[in-house]
């Protein structure tokens, strides 16, 4: 477990990446707001949820498109 952990933080040349780490924890508000609205009725700001959504498609994408 901990080896895959250490793996998602790590970009194509094996080294450590501060986007990575940023989109993990976007991605984590991203299905922590979601459970909260779904489950426990609290109310997260739509402009918000968006806004954490296009940021990690935007990590996604920059990723998709570095080199070697």
């Amino acid at each position: 477990m901990k080896e895959f952990l250490t793996q998602l933080l790590k970009d194509k040349s094996g080294n450590y990446s501060l986007r990575e780490v940023a989109v993990c924890i976007l991605l984590l508000a991203l299905i922590v707001s979601w459970i909260a609205q779904q489950f426990f009725g609290r109310d997260v700001p739509e402009f918000m949820f968006w806004a954490i959504a296009s940021m990690v498609a935007a990590g996604c994408f920059g990723y998709s498109m570095e080199r070697r």
